[in-house]
Parts: C-alpha cells; structure tokens; sequence
C-alpha cells in the first residue's frame, strides 16, 4: 500500500470517527431534551407564575399571617421545602412564599444579564413587591442564604429578619466552582449541559445528594418530591454552573458589608456540614453580626432544614431568637447599638438521626 493510500485511509477513519461522534452527540442531546421535557410534564408547576423583568418566575404561596419567605439552595427547587416539611410547618401561622430561583423548577433564566445572588435578590424583592409584600422574614438555605444575604443589604427595609441556613459567607477556594465553570460557558457549555454532563450527572447525583445530607440518611420522599430528572435538566445544570461561578466573588462582596446588617440574625449550620465549613462561615458570621444568634446542630449535614425544624420554625416565629431588632417597638427611640446588645452564645441542638 503507498504512503499516499494510507494517508486516505487514516483520513477515512478519522471522519469516519468524528461522523459517529457527532451523531452519538446529536441523539444523547435529543435524548436529554426528550427527557427534560417529560420530567416538566410529570411535574407540572404547583403554585403560580408571574412575570418580572422578563423572567417567568414560578412560586408556591400557602397559609395566613405575617409573611415569610424561603429561598432554596443550588441543585433543587422549591419542593426542597416542601420535602423538608417547613412550608407546612410555617403556613399553620404565616403566609409563606417559596420561589423557584430563575433557572430552577419552573422558573426561567434568561440570558440577557448575569444571574448573581445579587440579582436574583433584586428580583425576587421586585417579585414580593408585586403581590404586596413589604417586609418579611427571609429564610435562605445554601446560595439561597447568599441571595438572602443580598436582599437584606440591597433592600434591608424589606427583611425584618433573616433567618440562614448552611450558608457561604466568606471567598475561600471553591472546587466545585472550577470544576462546574466550563458548563457555565455559552456554546461550549450548551453541549456540554446536554452531553457528556447530562450524563454524568445522573451517575453522580446519588452520591452528590448523599454528601448533602451526611451524616444523616437521605429521607426516601427527597428524591421523589424533587424529581431526579427536574434536577437533571439543562437549564438547572446551567443554573447550578452559573451560581458556583459567582459564588466567590458574591462572597467578598457581601463580606464587606456585613456590618451594615441591623436586623435580626439567625444563623444556623449542620456540625458535621461535608459541602460548607460550619464554623469558617456560620461561626465567623456570627462573630461579625453582633445581633446574631448561631445553632450548630451535632449530628447534621449541609441540609441543615431537615435536621431542626423545630428551632428554624422557632426562630422564625422569634420564640428562638434570644435578641431584639432595631425595628422592635422597645428599641423605638434607642441608638442603633442598642439593637446589639444581645447574646453571643453558640446554641447547639441535639437532633436524632
């Protein structure tokens, strides 16, 4: 055979290759859009959808009272409150709104601007404007507590008390943001969200859901009320890529302006959190907002929610607190310090596994 015969046939079997490779990527993408919009099917949206700012925000709004708000963490949707059993809990004495966070559930993410917690805050306190709501107390788990975070600095007349759960308070190495900033990229990103880590995202999930919970089981009604293939769709892998990205620089920023927090605080982390050092964020949290209270919970993970309901739903009713706000009627006419002169005490409880 001539050198010349043997440049064709590598030539040949290189196309050959690329040809199948092209093919094979065009029906995993088909597969994953075919899949993406039966899981959308199965789970219709719950609650309702309105339109702000351009975005199809989907919440679930239930119960009477004074309002509370609740803002999920990476990789769920709302249901992870449902799952958790707080929205029923709160709605017993609260009207309480849980928003599907652009990108997540049924809400949209366009990509006309950058989705950092910083904007997301903005639109979800537009959002809580337009159903009438001026002031709430605010709960976030995880980037939930950063968009939380954000709300209380950008608009604190609207959060009469925050309430923060497994949350990431200050810059520090983030793998998990290296790792995902590829997928957050635009065009290389789509093929990718629709290929290699639609697939390997639903070898990894277990796992990934199991670290969350450690050292705690996973509860068998997690799954099933967040539906895996809700989790694995495009748009939500995009969502979680997008919101690791800006997860350090969101971080330093808002570390800078702690000291401008003058609501209530209540700060609470799992002791044994495997995704988010409880005492490198929580704890030193704590020591920054003198107005705060911190509950480590022994024996609980990153989903902190589910491990101590009872003193979130406490805390969030103020029985928990242990401090006063600056906005409470017997600090009316005090100085703003008078507002931190509460107790510094780390609370722990005891949770069964």
């Amino acid at each position: 055979m001539t050198s010349f015969s043997l440049k064709r046939s590598t030539t040949s079997r290189t196309g050959q290759l690329a040809g199948a490779a092209i093919l094979g990527g065009i029906a995993t993408a088909t597969w994953v859009e075919i899949r993406a919009r039966r899981a959308e099917r199965e789970n219709p949206p719950t609650g309702r959808i309105m339109e702000v700012d351009g975005v199809r925000l989907h919440y679930l709004e239930r119960g009477d009272g004074p309002p509370v708000v609740l803002i999920h963490g990476n990789a769920v949707s709302h249901r992870d409150f449902v799952a958790s059993g707080l929205i029923d809990r709160l709605a017993v004495n609260h009207r309480v709104i849980a928003f599907d966070r652009p990108g997540f559930g049924h809400s949209s993410r366009p990509r006309d601007r950058l989705w950092t917690p910083t904007a997301q805050a903005g639109l979800l306190h537009t959002a809580l404007a337009n159903i009438g709501v001026d002031r709430a107390v605010v709960v976030g788990h995880s980037m939930g507590a950063m968009v939380a975070m954000a709300m209380a600095l950008d608009h604190p007349t609207a959060v009469g008390r925050l309430v923060l759960l497994g949350g990431y308070y200050y810059p520090g190495l983030r793998v998990d943001a290296v790792l995902t900033a590829p997928v957050a990229l635009p065009l290389l990103g789509d093929v990718m969200r629709y290929t290699v880590t639609a697939l390997s995202g639903r070898l990894m999930l277990n796992g990934l859901v199991k670290a969350m919970f450690a050292p705690l089981d996973v509860p068998p009604s997690f799954l099933p009320v967040l539906s895996r293939e809700m989790m694995l769709r495009p748009i939500q892998i995009r969502a979680n890529a997008e919101d690791a990205a800006f997860m350090i620089g969101q971080a330093k920023a808002s570390s800078e302006r702690h000291h401008e927090l003058h609501m209530p605080v209540a700060i609470f982390a799992g002791a044994d959190d495997l995704v988010i050092d409880p005492m490198e964020h929580a704890g030193r949290l704590h020591d920054d907002v003198p107005q705060s209270t911190l509950t480590v919970v022994p024996s609980a993970g990153h989903m902190v929610h589910y491990a101590a309901a009872d003193e979130i739903v406490a805390a969030i009713d103020r029985r928990g607190m242990g401090l006063a706000g600056a906005d409470d009627p017997e600090l009316r006419g005090t100085s703003p310090e008078a507002g931190h002169l509460v107790s510094t005490e780390v609370a722990a409880v005891e949770t069964t596994p």
